[in-house]
């Protein structure tokens, strides 16, 4: 019996509803994990979860009374996201601070590239419960921030921990992440276009 006499698999035509189910999974699957950044941000903003600290200015509306017969001790870190080429380090790494004073620290930064770098510092507490303790007056994470090239800056974070915080609470770590927002290539591309006009 010759190749051609064989009896052949019968196919099957594909639906059109398969191919609609083959391309609308992936998108759905897409559009589901990317809502999920803003609302586990969001979750983390009202809950402190993760020690996501709310990026807001403190309104200054409650004020904490000093507790001085309570010590905490506050070690402040840094790091920048890959690819960032700005300095960026605490001048404070480790403070001792009584809650419900305002305290003031710096941080250092300084561009080492040739170009002007726009930043956003992301803030994060541990642990997570002292998040919706620690209460920011003056932080440069609130904006973003411009780095001029090989220009040194001192920026402040002036705070102070709420005295409700948890009594067993008696170290927290601040720690500030620097990410790049923004091409700034294209930024000035755009402002020189404009200029044209």
């Amino acid at each position: 019996m010759s190749e051609s006499d064989r009896p052949q698999p019968s196919r099957q035509p594909i639906s059109k509803s398969f191919w609609i189910k083959l391309v609308l999974v992936p998108i759905g699957m897409f559009a589901f994990a990317f809502a999920l950044v803003p609302l586990y941000d969001t979750f983390c903003d009202i809950t402190g979860l993760n020690g996501r600290t709310n990026s807001n200015v403190y309104d200054g509306k409650i004020i904490g009374i000093v507790d001085k017969s309570r010590t905490i001790t506050i070690d402040f870190l840094s790091a920048t996201s890959p690819g960032f080429p700005v300095k960026f380090y605490p001048m404070t790494k480790r403070m001792d601070i009584t809650p419900g004073k305002i305290y003031t620290i710096n941080y250092y930064a300084e561009n080492r590239s040739d170009q002007v770098i726009i930043g956003q510092a992301v803030p994060s507490v541990a642990p997570g419960e002292a998040a919706s303790h620690l209460k920011k007056l003056e932080c440069f994470c609130f904006n973003n921030q411009e780095f001029k090239p090989k220009v040194p800056v001192e920026m402040p974070v002036r705070f102070f921990v709420d005295s409700n915080l948890n009594k067993d609470i008696t170290n927290i770590t601040l720690s500030y992440n620097f990410i790049k927002v923004k091409n700034t290539n294209k930024v000035d591309k755009a402002k020189a276009g404009l200029t044209g006009l």
